[in-house]
Formats: structure tokens, C-alpha cells, sequence
């Protein structure tokens, strides 16, 4: 079967293409380790060492700027555990599945993290992240309990990075799908109305409805050059409506990636500063974007076959189809920071 360029980009950030429904009750007394962050093998990216995260698109004139970067990026990466669970958990992924953690490293560190290497040192802990079911069970207790066990490895590895890694520097919160709603949670617990709020340079919270009240101080940005505040938006093809549409998407904070702004003015496919996709590789002028009540609508991406493409939800795509746009974004942002210093 042959996958065109953003076709392929949108696939790979998923496990599998019909996720695993679980069919037990959360069990409190599995024995999944939690993770050391003392340990390098619990981080997905660091700085000083060699991973995913450090990569630029194939046929881009992108560089890793890390070793320069006096701004980090704490990334919390999206749900990959999607497939029928095989190790001691069915409803949070084990960090210790080597298995799992290539996956990770190979979807969305690669294609999403990446992206932050311009101007920061790139920081993406591993967790034990909920399973893709723990979004769709009508059960809330076995979803609460998933997720919460997800963010307190969140949680911890943050307050290890604070203390023995950030010295200080002002920080990136950047995040995607389940990572957004773990990193809103942490945006709350120790940024809103919160003395580290000042480090805060921005927070790109992508992939889960985000209201523009979640937060008391820190609101959305208005336009591409704001500093302490956060982005949001979920990607859909013009004139889609999905199912779940008024349950608090509709309401949700719409950042247009290509203007970085919260009107509904269509933005041409000319503002776009390129898309990634097969094997990592850059696409110029790759999309278009329109915000729509509470939506980011798209036409097709402008990549060869796209005559071929019925895809209604870009969610995987949410970061390859504006990566260029966000990298440009984050270096002016952070050029804006230190100016207000």
C-alpha cells in the first residue's frame, strides 16, 4: 500500500488503526514501576542526549539549536497505548515496554517534540500513560483513577526537572491530546496565579478543547508575538461537525497556527511555513487554516494524491501540518520574552 506524505504523518502517531477496547475494571494493585526520573531511561528527551527530539525534517534548512537554547520546553506527549495490553496493567501504559517507548520515540517525539529543538532544550518524560479507552469508557471512576496515575508521573517528573534541571530558565509548556490535559493540570498546579508563572514563556495546549476560563491569569494569546499565555487548537476539514462537537468543543480557545490569531479570517496555504510527513520530510506550503467556532477547519493538504483524501479529523496531525509555522512561532515568542525582560 502506498501512503502519501501527509497521509503517512497523520497514521503514525497511533498504534494501530481500531484501538483496543479494555474490557476489566482499573486494578490499583498491578505492578507497574513507577518511573525514576533520576534515571535517563525514564526521559523520552533531554538535552544532552541523543533522542528523537533532536531531528530536523529531511529537505528543511531547520538546525537543532539545543546547545545554545537558553529557554527550555517541558513536552508531554499524546496517548499511544492504544493496543490490547500486554503487560501488567490493561489501563496505563508500563515505561519500562521497550516496545512502547520505540513507539513513543518514533511518532511523537520525532514529529511533535522535534519541533521545539530551534529555539529550546527539548525535555519529554516518560509516563505511565492512560490507555487510549480510559477517553471513551462510560465508567468515570476507571477513568479518573487512569488518569491520574498518568499525570502524578507527570507531576513528579516536573518537580525533577525544576530542581535539577531548569537552573531558572524560562520555560515552554507544549503538550498533545492526552499530554494537553495533563499539562493543563500542571499548568494550574504550578504556573496560574503561582510565583514560576513569571518563566512562563508560552504553552502550546494542542489536540483537547481547551476553554478560554481555565485557567484565572494565564489567557489565550491573541496574536504571534503574546508572552505568557497558552495556544490551542483541534483540526478538522472545512465544513466537518464531529459527533462530540457540543460537548465543549464549540466553546473552545481556536488558535489559527498560520496567523496565530483568534478571528475566523481564512489563511492561504501561502502563510504556511511547511508541514512534515513521509519519513520526516518537509513539505512547503503544506496547508491552509480557518478557525470556525471553536474548530480549526483545513481543505485537503496540498501534498501530491490528495484528490485521494476523505479524512475528516486531523487530530494526529494536529503539530506535522503547521511545523513549521509553530517552529517560527516558538523562536519569536522567545525573541519577545527576553525583549520584556
Amino acid at each position: 500500500m502506498r501512503f502519501y506524505p501527509l497521509i503517512f504523518a497523520w497514521l503514525i502517531l497511533s498504534c494501530q488503526r481500531v484501538p483496543y477496547q479494555i474490557q476489566s475494571h482499573y486494578n490499583e494493585n498491578t505492578n507497574l514501576v513507577k518511573p525514576n526520573y533520576a534515571l535517563k531511561e525514564y526521559w523520552a528527551a533531554l538535552p544532552d542526549q541523543n533522542d528523537p527530539a533532536d531531528q530536523v525534517p529531511l529537505k528543511s534548512d531547520f538546525t537543532d539549536n539545543q546547545a545554545l537554547a537558553k529557554v527550555d520546553v517541558f513536552f508531554i506527549h499524546p496517548t499511544i497505548y492504544t493496543q490490547k495490553p500486554q503487560g501488567p496493567s490493561d489501563w496505563n501504559a508500563d515505561v519500562n515496554d521497550a516496545d512502547m517507548n520505540q513507539k513513543v520515540d518514533a511518532s511523537t517525539i520525532l514529529n511533535q517534540a522535534s519541533v521545539f529543538n530551534g529555539s529550546c532544550r527539548v525535555y519529554a518524560p516518560r509516563y505511565r500513560q492512560a490507555h487510549y479507552h480510559a477517553f471513551v469508557t462510560k465508567d468515570l471512576t476507571d477513568k479518573v483513577k487512569s488518569l491520574d496515575l498518568a499525570y502524578s508521573d507527570v507531576k513528579a517528573s516536573f518537580e525533577y526537572y525544576l530542581q535539577h534541571y531548569n537552573e531558572g530558565r524560562p520555560i515552554v509548556i507544549a503538550s498533545h491530546s492526552q499530554g494537553t490535559v495533563h499539562a493543563k493540570r500542571l499548568i494550574k498546579e504550578f504556573f496560574d496565579k503561582k510565583p514560576l508563572q513569571k518563566q512562563l514563556v508560552v504553552a502550546y495546549l494542542v489536540g483537547i478543547a481547551t476553554q478560554p476560563n481555565t485557567f484565572e491569569l494565564i489567557k489565550a494569546c491573541e496574536n504571534g508575538d503574546q508572552t505568557g499565555c497558552f495556544v490551542s487548537w483541534n483540526t478538522y476539514a472545512r465544513d466537518y461537525y464531529p459527533s462530540w462537537y457540543n460537548e465543549g468543543l464549540n466553546t473552545s480557545v481556536s488558535t489559527n497556527p498560520l496567523t496565530w490569531k483568534l478571528d475566523e479570517e481564512f489563511a492561504p496555504r501561502s502563510l504556511s511555513k511547511g508541514g512534515v510527513g513521509l519519513k520526516f520530510t518537509y513539505i512547503p506550503e503544506a496547508v491552509d487554516a480557518q478557525n470556525h467556532a471553536g474548530m480549526l477547519w483545513i481543505n485537503k493538504p496540498y501534498v501530491k494524491g490528495r484528490f485521494l483524501l476523505n479524512t475528516k479529523i486531523w487530530h494526529r496531525a494536529d503539530y506535522n501540518l503547521f511545523y513549521g509555522n509553530i517552529r517560527e512561532n516558538v523562536k519569536n515568542r522567545v525573541e519577545n520574552y527576553w525583549r520584556e525582560k
